[in-house]
This record gives structure tokens, C-alpha cells and sequence, in this order.
């Protein structure tokens, strides 16, 4: 960081830190609270339990960049260069190799579960499929034409998948999947989506330095603009303000802007900038359940906003920069990943730990 910041509290502390031997590319945490997976730009697939880390899969030289836990935690999958999907049984602390989808020469760089079955969609190329785990097989292939996928994000009632690229998103309902979807238009290439955890919104980071908000089943957006560099990220808060609205964050060049919605409607979504980062920012995450947000960025620092206002901690830890990050379910610790291959886990710091004084530079 560029200043020297003296900050009283130390909300997290780091028990445990490890390497892959490449960039991080993506991790995330199950849904039992027990296991971190983790991917690299190597090839590499690794579960982190309890301060062990396994590996699933060794390098071979081929980029693994999305993976994902089902919903009830019995499915990982893992998708990247070599066009293959992989998924994994975890059950009785044991991992199988359930199957690989085969795409290849697809790239699969994007990959959910749906929220409320077990229903996975991948992306390759300018096609969505959906694999279903009960049945085994793909039920749909979905063709966004326009682009390749660049985003695509579940609707928290899983009822609906929304698809991002050139010129906005398309949306389809899971029972109807054969009918035409409903089509968000922005007017340049919409790079990252999210759905609020209420489902009443979504935000689309666009290529024109521009967040689109629409409020669901509403069809005039809110356009924010003045957005410093390219979108890299959208978040939303679970926790939500005095008036009913969650937070949304977005990560754009060094800053993460906050817009959070005016109790006057005509005002529509206020912003504010949280600049402290001295390189680009590439990951952010609210605290499950508060609007705690964690941002992490090429810097080699992960830094904590309380409130999503205020620098609380800085937690340094990968010296050529961090990729990703991810929060544990419950909130209680924080994992983030490195160009360098670093994994880091934090720990919640408790009562009986108390507080410390870090002097940041």
C-alpha cells in the first residue's frame, strides 16, 4: 500500500497458507463449511481441509478456471482449457471421479450449479448445456449467438438462467426451456452479472464502463456511468439497508464503487468509492450475512471495509498480487488466491484472541 495505515482492529487472522504451482485462477468453498477447492492456472485441482491440502487432479499443463460446489455439497465440478468438465462425488469424506464432459475445443471458462437442484450449466464457445447430475446427461443446449458467454449467474429460486455477452443478457426459464428467452439489451458487451440474493435484481458490468441494474419483471434499467476503468467484478450484499435494498459492489480499475439504493425513488442508487488499492482490483466479496466486503487486488493485499465504508484491516500475503478470493459460508474465514500460486486462509479472530495493533505499509 502506498501509506503507512495504523488499524486498531484485527478482525481475521492467518493460521494457514500454501502454494500450487501456478496463478490461481479460481477457489470456493463447500456448502458443509469443511472443504476449500481451489484451481490453477496449471492444471491443478485441490480440496483444502482443515489445513490439508490434497490434490484431485496434478498439473498438466492446461488451465483449469471455474469450479463450483452443488448445493447440497455431494457435486464439485471443475471446467477449463482442454474443454473437459469434470465432476467429482464427495460423500463420507471420500472423493470419486464421477464423469467428464467432453468439449473439446471449447474452452470452459464459466460453470454454476443451479441453487436449488443439481442441475450444472457450462459455457463453451457461444453455447450454454445444461448437465443434469440425477439423470446423468444434458437436458439443453442453449445458443446466446451473439458472442461467447461471458457471464452467466442463476436466479436464487433457480427458475430462471441468465447468460451474458455481446449486447446484454438473455434469460430462460428452466420449465420452458425451449421457448424464446427474455432479452436485457445494454448497448455494448455485458462482462459480469449477478442476480441480488432476493432475486429482485440484476447488475450487469459492461464493457462501456457501465453497471446496468434492472429491477426484475421491470423493464426500464438504472444506468450507472463514470466507472474509472473496465467492470471486473459485481457483488451484492445479503444484508440489507434500512429501506430493504442490499449493497451492490463493483470492482472497476483500483477503486470498488458501493451503490447503495436511495429511499427516494426518483434519486435511484447512490455511489461512493473505497480507494486504497495501488493495483487493479480483481476480486470482491461481502461477508455473508453483513456488509463486510473483502476486495482483493494485484497489490498483494486483501483489504476489509466494515460497513462497506470504512478500512478496517489490510491482510497481505501474495507478493505479485491476489486473483480471487472467497468467503467461508458461515463468515468465519476467508480464503484467497495468488498469481504466484499463494493459498491463504484466514481465521475469524475470537474474544479470547482480542485485538492487536498492525502497522501496514
Amino acid at each position: 500500500m502506498s501509506n503507512l495505515i495504523s488499524l486498531t482492529k484485527k478482525l481475521f487472522h492467518q493460521p494457514w497458507q500454501g502454494t500450487l504451482s501456478d496463478y490461481v485462477t479460481a477457489i470456493t468453498w463447500s456448502p458443509d463449511n469443511q472443504t476449500l477447492a481451489a484451481v490453477s492456472g496449471a492444471g491443478e485441482v485441490a480440496l483444502w481441509v482443515e489445513g490439508n491440502l490434497t490434490l484431485l487432479q496434478t498439473a498438466d499443463g492446461q488451465s483449469v478456471d471455474c469450479l463450483a460446489f452443488s448445493k447440497d455439497g455431494k457435486f464439485l465440478a471443475a471446467g477449463g482449457q482442454n474443454g473437459q468438465v469434470k465432476i467429482w462425488r464427495l460423500r463420507s469424506g471420500e472423493t470419486e471421479l464421477l464423469t467428464t464432459l467432453e468439449n473439446a475445443p471449447n474452452w470452459v471458462d464459466k460453470l454454476a450449479w443451479n441453487p436449488t437442484c443439481n442441475e450444472l450449466a457450462f459455457s463453451m464457445g457461444r453455447y450454454v448445456q445444461v448437465w443434469d447430475a440425477e439423470v446423468g446427461e444434458v437436458v439443453v443446449t442453449l445458443n446466446f449467438e451473439t458472442s461467447s458467454v461471458l457471464s452467466m449467474a442463476w436466479h436464487p429460486s433457480g427458475q430462471q438462467l441468465a447468460i451474458a455477452g455481446h449486447q446484454g443478457i438473455k434469460v430462460w426459464d428452466t420449465k420452458y426451456w425451449d421457448e424464446d428467452p427474455e432479452i436485457l439489451v445494454v448497448s455494448a458487451t455485458s462482462l459480469a452479472i449477478a442476480w441480488s440474493l432476493d432475486g429482485k435484481f440484476i447488475a450487469s458490468g459492461n464493457l462501456d464502463n457501465t453497471i446496468t441494474v434492472w429491477q426484475w419483471n421491470n423493464p426500464q434499467p438504472w444506468l450507472m456511468r463514470g466507472f474509472p476503468g473496465k467492470i471486473r467484478a459485481v457483488t451484492w450484499s445479503e444484508a440489507v439497508t434500512g429501506i430493504g435494498y442490499p449493497l451492490l459492489a463493483v470492482a472497476t480499475a483500483l477503486s470498488v464503487i458501493i451503490w447503495e439504493k436511495d429511499a427516494d425513488e426518483s434519486a435511484g442508487w447512490q455511489g461512493r468509492a473505497l480507494d486504497i488499492h495501488d493495483g487493479i482490483v480483481q476480486a470482491i466479496s461481502f461477508q455473508p450475512g453483513n456488509f463486510l466486503l473483502a476486495s482483493a487486488a494485484e497489490d498483494g493485499v486483501v483489504c476489509l471495509w466494515q460497513k462497506a465504508k470504512q478500512l478496517v484491516q489490510t491482510l497481505p500475503g501474495a507478493a505479485k498480487g491476489f486473483s480471487c478470493l472467497a468467503w467461508h459460508p458461515q463468515g468465519n474465514k476467508l480464503a484467497a488466491g495468488g498469481t504466484n500460486g499463494e493459498l491463504l486462509v484466514w481465521s475469524k479472530v475470537t474474544r479470547t484472541q482480542g485485538f492487536g495493533k498492525a502497522i501496514i505499509s
